[in-house]
């Protein structure tokens, strides 16, 4: 498969990433803002975005911004907050048409990072700070945002398991913030935080699409002209010391089914050589229909609505997931252990072994085929510093041998079992 070609420089100490390509018909673009996951100001963060899109200088409420990007061709402009190892990540996303496309002599392109800028860094004040009314329509919003994840169980499990397993350590803290935590942040407590951002973050914009990339060089020079902090980080946290004991925990809701997790600490992330290793042993174990634990919980034993796990690429955490009937949970928890005491002992074949490496090559190749998954590899490479060319990545996979897979197997450590159950 082609490799693709990242053009990166720093300007005014903001990280610009480009890839110049005609596979798509649109530009993408995305603004990360970074820094570490704190306990005290995680809920300030999560509002941060959401206030900015309240209101700027040129465009002072919500639908005026909107207005705007209809005007553009209807760009369209994405949100979020996420937490990747010990970061928290401030996210927005543009989609436009490709300037290409349009007869226009104005640059779309150029149109789109004015706005977003004037979002990011133009918001609309009220005596120096942000504007109350917004700012208390987005606490009233994100209290239902987080009273939402109630109806999400599978959502609402995850957040437990993390707050019991990581207890303790900044892990703990959900990325969108604790509603518990809303009602003390005003609008100047929330400003300050944001001036904070502003100049202590790490910003990385990346830019997909077809371009003059000398020309948006110097648009996003021009425009972005602020002074930002160009400070290298990489937060990934791995556990040293071993699971001592194994945590169950469990909570009681009026549920039709059970939502059962197990969290392990794989005590390997994407920086560690036997971090592809533990990749494949997680696509053996859990991570496609093809795997051990849906093929023996849910298949052979009809004992799950579904089964899965995933690896959290930059902390060194696999969760396994499975929505049961309440009565299975004992027998549950058995059959998972068995596949986790199965990795290890190398109870697979090389088939599966094979037949994993291949899952995993697929879906990378299938994320080069959108911008927004070749975005996700850019993040993850500059979040690593390792290569995002293709052709590395897949030759790194395709290295791991049966043993390499037993190896990391044998590292994983159950930390946390989370049971959420029906009321009593």
């Amino acid at each position: 498969m082609e490799d693709i070609h990242i053009s990166s420089k720093e300007l005014n100490g903001l990280q610009l990433h480009l890839y110049n390509t005609n596979k798509f018909k649109t530009t993408s673009i995305m603004l990360t803002m970074k820094a570490p996951l704190r306990e005290d100001l995680v809920t300030a963060r999560a509002l941060i975005p959401h206030i900015l899109i309240g209101g700027s200088t040129n465009y002072p409420d919500r639908k005026l911004i909107q207005q705007k990007l209809d005007g553009m061709y209807g760009a369209t402009l994405f949100l979020d907050v996420q937490k990747k190892g010990e970061d928290h990540n401030i996210v927005f996303r543009m989609e436009i048409p490709s300037d290409k496309f349009l007869n226009d002599s104005a640059s779309l392109l150029k149109s789109s990072l004015d706005l977003l800028h004037e979002i990011v860094y133009c918001p609309f004040l009220e005596n120096g700070t942000f504007h109350s009314l917004i700012v208390e329509q987005e606490k009233r919003a994100l209290k239902q945002r987080i009273d939402s994840i109630f109806n999400e169980k599978m959502l609402y499990a995850n957040v437990r398991l993390l707050e019991e397993m990581f207890k303790g350590e900044p892990y703990q803290n959900p990325a969108f913030g604790k509603k518990e935590d809303i009602d003390s942040l005003d609008a100047a407590s929330i400003y300050q935080v944001y001036k904070d951002l502003l100049q202590n973050d790490r910003f990385d914009l990346f830019i997909v699409g077809a371009f003059n990339e000398n020309e948006v060089k110097l648009m996003v020079q021009d425009i972005f002209c602020e002074k930002h902090n160009n400070k290298m980080m990489r937060r990934f946290s791995l556990d040293e010391t071993g699971v001592k004991n194994v945590k169950v925990i469990q909570d009681r809701m009026d549920v039709q089914q059970g939502t059962l997790l197990l969290g392990y600490r794989i005590f390997s992330t994407i920086q560690d050589e036997d971090y592809e290793a533990a990749r494949v042993a997680n696509a053996i174990f859990g991570r496609f229909p093809s795997s051990k634990l849906f093929m023996n919980i849910r298949e052979k034993e009809s004992l799950a609505y579904f089964a899965h796990s995933q690896i959290e690429s930059n902390k060194g955490l696999l969760l396994t997931m499975a929505g049961i009937d309440f009565d299975h949970y004992e027998r549950v928890v058995k059959i998972i252990r068995e596949q986790e005491c199965a990795m290890k002992e190398g109870d697979f074949t090389e088939d599966e072994v094979e037949q994993g490496k291949v899952m995993l090559i697929n879906l990378l190749q299938e994320a080069y085929d959108s911008p927004l998954g070749i975005m996700d590899i850019f993040i993850q490479s500059v979040d690593s510093g390792l290569s995002y060319e293709i052709n590395d990545q897949i030759k790194k996979i395709s290295k791991v041998s049966k043993d390499d897979v037993i190896c990391a197997a044998n590292k994983w450590e159950l930390d946390t079992i989370y049971f959420l159950n029906r009321e009593e």
